[in-house]
């Protein structure tokens, strides 16, 4: 998008005086500076955004997509164009400010940009705040920047390669999941936000002695969201998910297994605040019902001991285990969680609920109450592919209008293609098998 002559002035002064004011205090952090701002200048060796910033006409055209910014900064009587180096030099503060402070386009800039706000909220009545403005600001955990600074500080220590090949890092910014896009549970619901809670007073907690919380067991089929809220979740609390697979980190061969839960538990704490989310946690119950691998027992009670001794309110880390296989758990997996989260099937209102979601940017005319009806036993994941069979059989024909039949044929096709759990299999039985 070009901006208007007058949107380029305004946003070269918003930089030139968010660098400025961000030079001269040392009040103001990294987490002040907008995400743009921050994301690019962005020093990944040192983990932070260094001072002095200088403004060059490659900055502008990076951050904000300019064109003909040295013309443009040649129009404004408080800024100076130095050809050496293409940089852009603030010559009178308190010109460029009043100068700001006049255009009522800037307020809502100002207001979202925690350095400028942080100055002119006690300048000549504007209204802007810094609290609010720092509010809306996402702090430099949620960017893939801060994650590449830490994973590179790690990949410079001996042995740290290994490490970082177990586990798999997203960011909370690059998370596709959105809480409001998934269809929780009441009980679910009530999970995430004391889940919220615990995080944003964990001060509170620790001076209270309150440790033994942030401790999940996600319980249920596949497809029913397990991952998908562990990784929402991240989205939400702005921090990033470490994930693991846990019969992946095992080595039996080599010895190495438990050293590589140590490792990823010992990541994690590096990485925090973060959330350890280990999937696969019924492989815990598969090694000790084994008596052939000593060392893949050993390897067992490392993993339960590490659990026993990290905490989210002493070391930031929200740990979340998910299992398919519930019954198969014993006692000593199930008693090292505070807090057991079941996700069933969906029932016929979750159902409709996850078509109109997943059917909402699709254009056609749905009848989802009649699919609801039509796919008992079949997971949120199911539902999703429902519909993608609809959409790629209507791309065949050259259709991206869709209607209820294509629906209805994308069940059909669904069900030639992944068979449903046996109707005479008994739902109480201890068969991991059901959990299809």
């Amino acid at each position: 998008m070009k901006f208007i002559m007058t949107d380029d002035k305004l946003l070269i002064t918003e930089l030139v005086l968010t660098a400025y004011l961000y030079n001269q205090s040392d009040k103001l952090g990294v987490d002040d500076l907008p995400n743009k701002i921050r994301k690019h200048y962005w020093n990944e060796k040192e983990a932070t955004v260094r001072r002095p910033i200088y403004v060059t006409e490659g900055d502008l055209t990076a951050i904000y997509g300019l064109e003909n910014v040295k013309n443009t900064a040649k129009t404004l009587p408080f800024l100076e164009f130095e050809e050496f180096g293409s940089q852009i030099k603030l010559t009178v503060f308190d010109l460029g400010a009043k100068w700001l402070s006049k255009h009522t386009e800037a307020v809502e800039r100002i207001d979202s940009n925690p350095v400028l706000a942080s100055y002119f909220e006690n300048y000549d009545s504007i209204p802007v705040s810094y609290e609010k403005a720092k509010a809306m600001n996402t702090p430099k955990e949620n960017g893939r920047e801060w994650i590449n600074s830490l994973v590179k500080a790690i990949e410079s220590e001996k042995g740290s390669e290994e490490m970082l090949k177990l586990v798999h890092i997203v960011a909370p910014e690059d998370v596709r999941q959105n809480l409001k896009d998934l269809v929780l549970t009441k009980s679910q619901e009530g999970e995430i936000e004391k889940i919220a809670k615990a995080i944003q007073y964990r001060d509170y907690l620790k001076r209270i002695g309150l440790r033994e919380i942030g401790k999940l067991l996600f319980v249920g089929p596949p497809g029913t969201g397990k991952t998908s809220i562990a990784r929402a979740l991240s989205g939400k609390l702005g921090i990033p998910i470490v994930e693991v697979k846990l019969s992946q980190i095992a080595d039996q061969y080599l010895g190495e297994t438990a050293k590589n839960i140590d490792r990823v538990f010992e990541l994690s704490k590096r990485l925090k605040p973060c959330i350890l989310f280990i999937d696969e946690f019924d492989f815990v119950a598969k090694a000790r019902a084994t008596d052939e691998h000593a060392a893949l027992k050993r390897a067992v009670n490392t993993l339960l001991k590490a659990i026993d001794e990290i905490s989210l309110v002493e070391h930031g880390v929200l740990l979340i285990g998910a299992t398919n296989h519930p019954a198969i758990l014993d006692h000593a997996a199930w008693r090292r969680f505070d807090e057991i989260v079941e996700f069933n099937l969906p029932d016929k209102d979750m159902r409709k609920k996850i078509l109109d979601i997943v059917l909402r940017d699709i254009e056609g005319k749905f009848d989802t109450i009649e699919i609801s009806e039509k796919t008992e036993g079949y997971s949120g994941s199911d539902l999703r592919m429902i519909v993608r069979e609809a959409v790629l059989t209507g791309l065949i024909t050259e259709r991206t209008v869709l209607n209820q039949q294509d629906l209805l044929q994308g069940v059909v096709e669904f069900n030639r293609r992944i068979p449903l759990k046996s109707k005479d299999e008994n739902p109480n039985e201890n068969n991991p098998a059901r959990y299809r």
